[in-house]
């Protein structure tokens, strides 16, 4: 029986040295794989020394990426999700990249943290090989990062992102494409220090086995066993009779190895550099391999979504519970934004699922900044969300929740909605005017209920009815109601009430 075509999804990895999608069905539970693709951009290798990623670059990430829209055209736009990784985060033309890029693939591409993509990486290795009883370290060396997980299940103990991967250490190390001991020394020296600040952490948390996921590792694993130097996995021996074949090869180019493909010997030798440096830092003799990587924790995290086992939800009660927000009180503000909310939908375009959430996350967090001090708190809360490590949210969604807290008081500030992409400014700026009008009805801070309040919304016109008397008999909603009236004049908006 063929699954229903709402029932598959696709995930994307724009990863610093590959991209990956790989395309799933979902049915009674069980997630079955029907199609991977990847293709070998070399992303990172496209940063100049602007930070600044080449037109040459670009051109190969574009047409990559529309070759991956042909695969997913039929598929649900809301079952699709694809991210970008280190050198995406890093691109100070990243704005430029992604509209472009968003417009190949016909579907938008969010950036995610360091800190969230080791998290991805983690799921990815947990819902592949999983593992109850055992303490586990994850390491996953990418094109421009290196991510590194301790956890148990699914459950996560420590997780970092370094920034030491195969393609950016080759640029650093062997630009010129030869292979010394030299080379190889300070490229591990480098990942050793990198991994100075969390070392002792790790060895401390402890862990009773070691596994290593994504292209790079994958490949030290087939040539090491291509070449009988171990049977299963990487072991300290291999590696270190791997780095020895690869200085008397002497150059990338000139690399002969059974199990290595041409497109990854320009950044194979970093790559086994990188991790000589994890296996003598971390004291490791040998890591097993698994078939689990980013790609398949972003699904399963997609999936999660579209079954309402959403991370995020998780994240913004643990962040509200961390910073003491008053929480009858942001449940009264999340309850009456709703409220507006589906009264307005459909004139106001919000009848999306991810535009609901934005704004019931907003009223969650809104008091946030009142952790720091009162005045010009929603400053102070807007910083929090945006700069905070918060898991399952990307760069993007922080950004947006970051402005609705900026927002929801006081001056409504029109020029900070212009960071965010065009396609969604209207959306956050509607959302933000719904926030303040929930915060301005229960700026009393009373728990008596309020009444049926119809809203109606135009373009730019929003008009509140309240049952008869009642402003009348609550003179300091009135008074604060025109206050807002004010705000949101000075920004363009019209608002009445009766």
């Amino acid at each position: 029986m063929k699954p229903q075509q709402d029932e598959s999804y696709a995930a994307i990895d724009l990863g610093s040295n590959s991209f990956h999608m790989i395309v799933a069905n979902y049915s009674d539970g069980r997630l079955q794989i029907i199609d991977r693709i990847k293709e070998m951009v070399r992303l990172a290798s496209g940063l100049d020394e602007k930070n600044e990623l080449t037109e040459e670059s670009i051109q190969r990430a574009l047409a990559c990426l529309q070759r991956f829209g042909q695969r997913i055209k039929e598929i649900p736009q809301a079952n699709i999700r694809a991210v970008g990784t280190n050198t995406v985060r890093q691109a100070r033309n990243d704005g430029y990249f992604l509209a472009l890029a968003d417009s190949a693939l016909g579907h938008p591409i969010e950036i995610i943290a360091g800190q969230e993509e080791a998290r991805l990486i983690y799921q990815g290795v947990a819902h592949t090989t999983y593992d109850e009883a055992n303490k586990r370290l994850v390491i996953d060396i990418g094109g421009g990062s290196t991510e590194l997980i301790i956890g148990r299940g699914f459950e996560i103990f420590s997780m970092d992102s370094l920034y030491m991967g195969c393609v950016n250490m080759s640029k650093r190390f062997f630009d010129d494409g030869k292979i010394k001991t030299k080379k190889i020394n300070k490229t591990i020296l480098y990942a050793r220090q990198e991994l100075e600040s969390v070392e002792t952490a790790y060895k401390k948390t402890g862990w009773d086995l070691a596994l290593g996921s994504s292209g790079t590792i994958t490949t030290i694993r087939d040539v090491v066993q291509a070449q009988k130097w171990c049977e299963t996995g990487i072991t300290a021996a291999a590696l270190s009779k791997l780095i020895d074949a690869l200085i008397d090869f002497g150059h990338t180019s000139a690399i002969e190895l059974d199990g290595l493909s041409e497109h990854r010997k320009p950044v194979f030798a970093s790559g086994v550099a990188v991790l000589a440096g994890i296996f003598e830092g971390l004291g490791l003799e040998k890591i097993s391999v698994s078939d689990g990587a980013l790609r398949e924790g972003l699904l399963h995290d997609l999936i999660g979504r579209m079954h309402n086992e959403d991370i995020r939800d998780k994240t913004i009660l643990g962040i509200s519970q961390r910073y003491g927000i008053d929480q009858e009180q942001a449940n009264l503000v999340r309850e009456t934004a709703e409220k507006l909310f589906h009264q307005v939908s459909v004139d106001w375009a919000l009848q999306d699922k991810e535009s609901l959430k934005l704004l019931q996350w907003g009223a969650m967090v809104h008091e946030i900044g009142l952790s720091i001090a009162h005045a010009q708190h929603h400053h102070h809360g807007s910083y929090l969300v945006r700069y905070s490590d918060l898991a399952g949210f990307s760069r993007q969604e922080q950004i947006k929740l970051a402005k609705l807290v900026r927002g929801h008081r006081r001056k409504f500030p029109l020029a900070e909605f212009e960071t965010i992409s065009s396609q969604a400014r209207q959306t956050v700026i509607r959302l933000s005017i719904l926030l303040r009008l929930a915060a301005v009805l229960h700026r009393s801070r009373s728990n008596n209920s309020l009444p049926d309040i119809r809203i109606e919304a135009d373009e730019d016109a929003i008009n509140l009815y309240f049952p008869p008397q009642w402003l009348f008999d609550h003179p300091l909603t009135l008074a604060d109601l025109k206050t807002e009236q004010g705000y949101l004049q000075s920004a363009g908006f019209t608002l009445t009430f009766q």
